[in-house]
Parts: C-alpha cells; sequence; structure tokens
C-alpha cells in the first residue's frame, strides 16, 4: 500500500492532469466555436480557407448538422498540389470533394470544383489517405517530465488522460487505431467518447482485456471469500477459461480478441510460448465463433507459427521468423504486425523508464532481428501492416515504424501501405478508410513534401489532418 505522501502525490498528479486536459479541450471547443459556428451564422457565400486562426492543432471543423440530426452538410472543395492514395497511385492537382464525413467526389483541377462549394486550398500540399496504426495502447499513459510516477488507475482518470494520447495519434495523421489491451475497459470507454464526440482522437477498435496465461496455486488456511473468476479480466488457467475470456470481452463491447502467446514486453524481449498450440487453436475457433478477428503477441517464431496455423487475422511482434513460419504466414495469409519501433523508443528512453544497460542490448538486438524479419517476409510477399505499440509518451511518434520498413527494403509506396491499404483490410474496413475515393470516410492529411521520393515526408511534415470531415489538426503557417 503506498504512503499517505505517495497518495498525495498521485491524487495531486491526477488532479493538475485533469486541469490540463480539461483546458486543452476547453481552447479547442472555443476554437470550433469560433472558426465554425460563428461563421456558419452568417455565411451566404462560398469562402476559402485560410491558415486556421486557432493556430496548432486545433479542432477546427466539424460538419454541420440540420435539427433534426441529418447530415446536411455544404460541400467542401480540398484542393492539392497531388493526391497519393493507399494504392501508391499519383494524381496532380487534385481536388477531393467531401460531404459532412464522406468522400463524394475526387477529381482534378478547377473544373472538378463543385459550384458553391466551400474551398480549402492546400495547394502547397501533398494529400495520402489518413493513416491507420493497428497496435497502440492508448490508456497507457506516463509523463515525461515525472516518468517515474505511474499514471493514473481510476478507469475516469485514465480515460481522461488518454485524450493526450489521443490527439497526439491524430497529430502523425493516424486517423484510426486498433488498440490491443487495455485495464478496466478504459479503451472501450475511450472508444466510445470518441465517437460520440465527446473527445478529440482517432477512430478506435478496440480488444478489451488481453488473454494471458497464469499459473494458479492451490489455496492454504480458511476458505477466503468467493472472488470474480480470473477469466473475466482475461487470466486463462486452463483451456476450460478460453471461452469463459473470450465471451466476457465480447460481451464488454470488444471489437478484437487478443491473445498474449509468448512472454516479452517493455524491456523483456524473450519469446518463450505460453499459450499451447491447441490452446491458440481453441481460442481462434472460439473467437471467430462470436464473430471475432483474434490478434496474437507472440516474440518468438515457434509462437508465430502456432498462432498462424491456428488460425489468426494477426501476429504482432515476432522478431527471428525462419522460413518454415514465413510460408505459414503467406500460406495462412497471416498479417505480420513487426512493431519494430516500440523497441527503439524502449532503447532511447532507458533512462528515464530505469532500464539497464544489458537490457537496452538485447532492444537493440531483438530490433535488429525484427528488421531482417521484415526485409524476408516482405521479399516472400507476406502482408505487412504497420502497428507501432505506442505506449506513454511515445504517442506522437506513432509513423515512425515507416522508416524501418523502408530500411528493410520496402519503397515508401509499400510503407505507406502498411498504413493504410493494408491496414485497412486487416481491420475489415477496407471499403470506408485507407483510401482517398467516394463513398470512404473523409479521413486525409496534408504533408509537405513527396512522400513517394521520401519516406520522412509522412513521418515528420504532417501539417494538417481532417478526420470523418472535421479537421483536427491544422499547423500551416
Amino acid at each position: 500500500m503506498p504512503s499517505p505522501t505517495a497518495q498525495r502525490t498521485l491524487s495531486d498528479w491526477v488532479h493538475i492532469r485533469q486541469c490540463q486536459l480539461s483546458r486543452a479541450l476547453s481552447r479547442r471547443l472555443v476554437a470550433v466555436f469560433v472558426t465554425v459556428a460563428l461563421p456558419a451564422l452568417a455565411l451566404a457565400t462560398p469562402q476559402v480557407d485560410r491558415a486556421s486562426a486557432a493556430g496548432p492543432r486545433a479542432a477546427v471543423m466539424l460538419p454541420e448538422k440540420s435539427i433534426n440530426g441529418r447530415a446536411q452538410a455544404p460541400l467542401t472543395a480540398l484542393r492539392f498540389r497531388a493526391l497519393v492514395d493507399g494504392t501508391g497511385r499519383s494524381m496532380p492537382d487534385a481536388v477531393v470533394v467531401v460531404s459532412g464525413d464522406t468522400i463524394v467526389r475526387v477529381g482534378r483541377g478547377d473544373a472538378a470544383v463543385p459550384a458553391g462549394a466551400r474551398v480549402i486550398d492546400l495547394r502547397r500540399y501533398t494529400a495520402i489517405p489518413g493513416l491507420i496504426d493497428v497496435h497502440t495502447h492508448m490508456t497507457y499513459f506516463r509523463d515525461k517530465r515525472t516518468p517515474a510516477i505511474a499514471g493514473p488507475r481510476s478507469k475516469d482518470s485514465v480515460v481522461m488522460a488518454s485524450a493526450w494520447n489521443a490527439m497526439r495519434t491524430l497529430e502523425t495523421g493516424v486517423t484510426t487505431v486498433r488498440d490491443l489491451g487495455a485495464s478496466n475497459y478504459t479503451d472501450i470507454a475511450v472508444r466510445d467518447s470518441i465517437a460520440r464526440g465527446a473527445m478529440i482522437g482517432p477512430r478506435m477498435v478496440v480488444a478489451g482485456f488481453g488473454l494471458s496465461k497464469v499459473v494458479t496455486t492451490a489455496r492454504t488456511g480458511n476458505a477466503a471469500a468467493p472472488v470474480p473468476n480470473p477469466a473475466l479480466r482475461g487470466r486463462v488457467s486452463s483451456a476450460a477459461d478460453i471461452e469463459i475470456a473470450i465471451k466476457a470481452q465480447v460481451d464488454a463491447g470488444a471489437d478484437w480478441i487478443k491473445m498474449y502467446g509468448s512472454t516479452g514486453s517493455f524491456q523483456n524481449v524473450t519469446g518463450v510460448q505460453t499459450f499451447s498450440n491447441d490452446e491458440m487453436s481453441v481460442a481462434t475457433e472460439v473467437a471467430h465463433r462470436f464473430g471475432k478477428p483474434i490478434a496474437i503477441h507472440s516474440y518468438g517464431d515457434a509462437g508465430g507459427r502456432a498462432a498462424s496455423r491456428a488460425g489468426a487475422e494477426s501476429v504482432e511482434h515476432p522478431g527471428n521468423l525462419d522460413d518454415a513460419t514465413i510460408a505459414e504466414f503467406v500460406k495462412h495469409g497471416t498479417v505480420y504486425v513487426p512493431t519494430v519501433d516500440h523497441n527503439r523508443f524502449y532503447a532511447e528512453n532507458a533512462p528515464l523508464l530505469g532500464y539497464t544497460v544489458p537490457q537496452v542490448a538485447e532492444l537493440d538486438s531483438f530490433r535488429l532481428l525484427n528488421l531482417e524479419s521484415v526485409r524476408r517476409a516482405h521479399r516472400a510477399g507476406v502482408k505487412v501492416a504497420m502497428g507501432s505499440d505506442a505506449v506513454y509518451w511515445m504517442f506522437g511518434e506513432n509513423t515512425r515504424e515507416l522508416e524501418h520498413f523502408v530500411t528493410a527494403g520496402m519503397t515508401p509506396a509499400e510503407a505507406l501501405a502498411t498504413a493504410t491499404v493494408n491496414a485497412a483490410a486487416l481491420l475489415r474496413m477496407e471499403t470506408k478508410i485507407g483510401r482517398v475515393a467516394p463513398g470512404f470516410f473523409a479521413d486525409i492529411v496534408a504533408v509537405d513534401g513527396d512522400p513517394l521520393r521520401d519516406i520522412d515526408v509522412i513521418v515528420r511534415r504532417v501539417v494538417w489532418v481532417m478526420k470523418g470531415g472535421a479537421v483536427v489538426v491544422d499547423s500551416r503557417k
């Protein structure tokens, strides 16, 4: 139990973060009112949008609604120097026409701008689709200024602190995430808060509690009071618990099932398989019976191969895949989510995180294994999707994973596909996200430069982000 001083320190920290986040959200809501509601009241003629007076990172536009709640947004025409789609195709002098949260038309030049449409002139920039990060932990929060102090624990405080991670994610151009594991269903609360507009953040699909293997020991002494089945919180001690654990996540509202199929996390890069091959098969069968896809975490090759054979939709992290496992991925259509960059984050921040020199060496070594696995898997035709495995203050660096993909031999266009069309297909949302095309969500990112020549343009030169028809980031000068 923490000391009273420690308790006061944590309480003060939570209060301070709540105030900071509340003030930040209030400023964004004021920016929305000033830049959207007031002009909308006096709107009489089409206007050309200039750089927002609200400044960088402000939510500056929301789709208008009629009184009865039906979308009645006027057309908005976005003009770009070029459009690079998730497929790698490029269109110069591009015009993207948006109504509400949806793209209705894509064309070129003046003729593609509808009469009467509001025009946002972004012709200094190149458009790409809103990016997709298929492996985050949005509710893992720590302040870099005080890294030794654990993040908030109560559900409400965790959800509030997650608002910072969500906004930092948007600033990287990521408009959709798959969040793979959280305690107390805080990920579901964050997902729902964003979906109903109470929080600004990326669209989320979530997994609730991840399934982890535990070893039980016999109780001794007096009988203890009844406790909830640990399987309800994802803690599995036998194959019989697997269905209980999965059903609990489904009932809570999870979109995916997550299984921790091996050891390995944070500074620990061991990859000892924890669930047997048969248990992975049971988990996959049960998840699919409930209509949910499953992602299996495995730092090791054997667990990765077992997960692929079991029918998992994706395998997370493995860094030493052999040829036989790569062949299994190709055979079964398993999506490989390498998460190379998170070990870079841990190594670079080792002093703040309390990691030792030998642990940093192990992180660096595993990252090299990861890179080589990506190189060989890509050459073999394995589908790869971008996942950052972001935690703490790694949010805001979500897309650095793409740099590693290019280092491993992908072209910038192929790397972009991992965060757009490949990721969208993995999430079963390939008709709504991952491309800039009619009928898709208006998730559009403006970058300064040519993303087909230099991946750094995507990673470090995002200037403007629209998510579902709302401008959520604008750092134009």
